[in-house]
């Protein structure tokens, strides 16, 4: 494996076109993301801070950052550990609270929902703590990344 991996992304702010940045209240925070061979991502803030709600946010991204990595090593562990996942759906939530005189993400708490084939329940959760010490995202961020997985086996 590489010891780096280095990402680009473009951003453009595109509410420039509704008029310059004068006001708090009189500017749009309509921006786009462009990252090489990849569709365009459409973003403002939060509607709390007057962005656009039909749009993402960057602290919506970041909760669907954390929560896609832990997923995706998740499935690696499990392919490992000879668990055959069938179905995974994570329903994240993120906290932001004042601290430290800053508004800042205090807590995500991931709540993987997990339906395997094959492979014993209690190893599978298990995994969800070593999901949590390999993800990258996870381990860059600051505040506390919590997960409350529930196992699930098929039927058939």
């Amino acid at each position: 494996m590489a010891r780096s991996h280095h990402y680009q992304a473009k951003l453009v702010w595109t509410g420039a076109a509704q008029g310059s940045a004068r006001t708090y209240e009189g500017y749009s925070r309509a921006y786009e993301v462009l990252i090489p061979g990849r569709p365009v991502l459409l973003g403002s803030s939060d509607p709390a801070f007057r962005g656009d709600p039909v749009r993402h946010n960057p602290e919506d991204l970041l909760l669907a950052a954390l929560a896609g990595c832990h997923m995706l090593w998740y499935l690696h562990l499990a392919v490992e550990a000879g668990i055959e996942v069938l179905g995974y759906v994570d329903q994240a939530a993120g906290t932001m609270a004042w601290q430290g005189g800053k508004m800042r993400f205090t807590e995500v708490v991931l709540r993987p929902e997990v339906t395997i084939a094959k492979g014993e329940p209690a190893a599978a959760a298990a995994l969800h703590a070593r999901a949590q010490e390999e993800c990258f995202i996870a381990s860059s961020v600051n505040f506390p990344v919590r997960h409350e997985p529930v196992i699930l086996t098929s039927p058939a």
